[in-house]
């Protein structure tokens, strides 16, 4: 009994003391795709809120697994977080046999910062101006059309595959170690289409450098409404997306953790943060407190499990 109010002593002085030091966050991409954006909008505010610097790190590879590893090895003392989407904390777990790090187990959820839809997207030297004629030209072309997504195993390379498998395509898969790198090869043609953020697309849309072809959205994007989905487009149920989140090291004392999402969460509440942050960048905002994220975490591993299985994706 001594012990453990000892130890709830030292928690709590440790709480009060945070933050005594400057603050990282773990991307597991390249710079330039929506997590290093997101992460990045967080900087500054985040800076101001807690009184200490805040660096972004970008470690990418092996599908976020790098720098998920990097968190997750940490020392859970509040100072080492990691921005990411489900590939970290769900879809490694379940298509890695040797992960270098124990599923999530290995995190403290702190919140759900925000989801966001997708949209197919191609090349214009693709001759299909929508999904229809997408499906048609890549059936009758198997295996000449390539898509990019931002890691083997990743939520995008799933979805497409689970996608493919429904429609009877062979369309080629390229990984990236992030979305912008994946977009830049799309824009010159390297590859044909991406399934991705319309935050990394829709200008080049409108530029006519690229063509969105379907929202992958149970219901139109408010911000494209003559975009159908690819539901509509003769794929009932389909729907696909992800979700950014803020994590730290298992472990983390738990004033620590809901001191942070607090300042999270009143940044994400900021009328100009969620004008210029959120809602110009096809975002919607969640900030869900660290013991809701949690179960959502599991609910999700359970959706997630499925579609890989129907995605017939192996990584290992």
């Amino acid at each position: 009994m001594r012990f453990l109010l000892l130890f709830l002593f030292a928690a709590q002085a440790f709480a009060q003391d945070y933050p005594s030091k400057p603050l990282r966050l773990v991307v597991g991409f390249t710079p330039g795709g929506a997590a290093d954006f997101v992460a990045r909008a967080f900087q500054d505010p985040l800076s101001r809120a807690l009184g200490q610097p805040v660096v972004v790190e970008n470690k990418p590879g092996a599908t976020q697994i790098i720098g998920g590893e990097y968190v997750a090895k940490s020392p859970p003392d509040g100072y080492t977080l990691i921005v990411s989407d489900a590939a970290t904390f769900i879809m490694n777990p379940i298509t890695h046999k040797n992960l270098p790090y124990d599923g999530l187990r290995a995190f403290t959820p702190i919140t759900l910062l925000v989801r966001f839809p997708w949209v197919i997207a191609v090349n214009p030297s693709v001759p299909a101006t929508n999904f229809h004629e997408f499906v048609a030209y890549a059936k009758a072309n198997p295996g000449k059309l390539a898509y990019g997504s931002f890691g083997t195993g990743s939520s995008g390379h799933i979805s497409v595959e689970y996608l493919k498998n429904l429609l009877g395509i062979d369309v080629v898969h390229v990984p990236y170690k992030g979305a912008g790198p994946a977009v830049t090869d799309l824009l010159a043609n390297q590859i044909q289409m991406m399934m991705v953020t319309p935050l990394l697309v829709e200008p080049h849309a409108r530029a006519g450098k690229l063509r969105l072809i379907a929202a992958a959205t149970p219901a139109r994007i408010p911000r494209l409404p003559e975009l159908p989905t690819v539901a509509e487009s003769g794929v009932p149920g389909y729907e696909a997306g992800t979700w950014f989140a803020l994590a730290g090291p298992a472990g983390m004392p738990r004033e620590v953790t809901y001191a942070i999402y607090g300042e999270v969460k009143k940044i994400l509440n900021e009328p100009a943060f969620k004008e210029r942050y959120i809602d110009k960048q096809w975002f919607d905002e969640v900030a869900d407190t660290p013991d809701d994220f949690a179960k959502f975490l599991q609910k999700d591993y359970q959706r997630w499990e499925k579609l890989i299985r129907l995605s017939r994706v192996k990584v290992e």
